[in-house]
């Protein structure tokens, strides 16, 4: 398959990696980039890295990469996400991101992963506002 030029749109390079992969793991990613966009529909679509699929709103929600026996879903700010259904189960020692490693044949709870989306985007949103200041309160 012939890869798009390096000035294509990073969907149609999403397009050629999940069509390239040709197996179970462009089964995998595609169906993940379909949850991801119903979450949110708003969300961008990037190609960094020379090669990884991101996926942007106020910020890098999560990037989407593939290996031999594993798609991984990245979550830049994950360690900060509550994530009570467990989804994460991979860069867990560290101070900021969690990942999702998706073996051949696992399943993802489609409900739980699109509210981490939602929630990491709420999380990049509020980053941006400022706090409100609290009043002095002076000796009289």
């Amino acid at each position: 398959m012939q890869q798009p030029d390096s000035t294509a749109p990073a969907s149609a390079r999403i397009d050629a990696r999940i069509a390239e992969l040709g197996d179970w793991r462009g089964e995998v990613l595609g169906r993940m980039r379909r949850l991801i966009r119903e979450a949110d529909p708003d969300i961008v679509e990037e190609w960094k890295w020379m090669g990884t699929p991101v996926w942007s709103h106020g910020g890098i929600v999560c990037t989407g990469e593939s290996y031999q026996s594993v798609v991984k879903l990245t979550f830049l700010k994950g360690a900060s996400l509550d994530d009570p259904a467990g989804l994460f189960n991979a860069s867990l020692d560290g101070n900021a991101r969690r990942a999702i490693d998706i073996r051949d044949g696992e399943e993802v709870d489609a409900e739980a992963f699109q509210a981490l989306v939602r929630a990491a985007i709420a999380l990049n949103l509020s980053a941006g506002k400022a706090r409100p200041k609290r009043a002095k309160t002076g000796q009289a």
